[in-house]
């Protein structure tokens, strides 16, 4: 098996662990397994041939998601949420400069239906939770702002397929990336709705593991896109 293999392997099984922990409630289990995913990513980009800013950006990025990720291991404490939140927009920025410095620019058929989103999950925050709206609101335009410049077909070669503003992922990495940044919106969006809507153990539990089956896909996807790697 490659360096590269094995590497993917172990994220995929971290991965696992994180979500199984998270829908049984064995919560040993995520402790142990979520610090791990990000540092599995940052060894396949401190690998790939990349522009040297380009890999410390990359890097930073995901070391400020992992402060993010030991922040949320316990989703239910609204200051670590909002501190988690802080440490993800880190990433969020970096991403976006990353994507801008590909050359990634916001088009309008993806960006306007991303403002109105955040202003809905806005309103929504500041009438039924106001003590998180300002932080997880600011939030939303890092990771508004970085998943509307990962969504421009520009950044994925030789002319990709697109599909009501969403580039159609093929073999190429590079091709992933809006997937990725949608995928990170469907599970930063689940984030709110289970703070806001989810009553019992077992509710919160099956979102939390919604939330970290799209965000490992989100990231590992990103990252791969990153890292202009071909599978297999």
């Amino acid at each position: 098996m490659s360096g590269f293999g094995a590497i993917r392997l172990a994220y995929v099984a971290a991965a696992a662990v994180t979500v199984a922990g998270a829908v049984t409630g064995r919560d040993r289990w995520q402790q142990v397994a979520k610090p791990l995913l990000m540092p599995l990513l940052a060894v396949e980009v401190a690998k790939a041939e990349l522009p040297t800013a380009e890999r410390r950006i990359a890097l930073g990025s995901l070391a400020a998601a992992t402060v993010g990720d030991v922040l949320l291991l316990d989703p239910d404490d609204d200051r670590r949420l909002v501190a988690g939140a802080s440490s993800f927009a880190v990433m969020q920025t970096g991403y976006s400069t990353l994507w801008a410095r590909r050359g990634g620019r916001p088009r309008a058929q993806v960006a306007v239906p991303r403002v109105l989103a955040w202003l809905g999950a806005a309103g929504l925050l500041r009438a039924k939770a106001p003590n998180l709206a300002v932080p997880l609101s600011l939030y939303g335009l890092t990771l508004g702002t970085a998943a509307t410049l990962a969504s421009d077909p520009k950044l994925a070669h030789p002319s990709p397929r697109v599909i009501a503003g969403l580039v159609v992922p093929t073999r190429d990495p590079q091709t992933w990336l809006g997937v990725g940044a949608l995928l990170f919106t469907i599970s930063d969006a689940t984030i709110v709705a289970r703070r806001l809507f989810a009553r019992t153990d077992q509710q919160k539990r099956v979102a939390e593991g919604f939330i970290l089956t799209t965000y490992a896909a989100a990231q590992y996807l990103m990252m791969a896109g990153v890292t202009r790697r071909l599978p297999g």
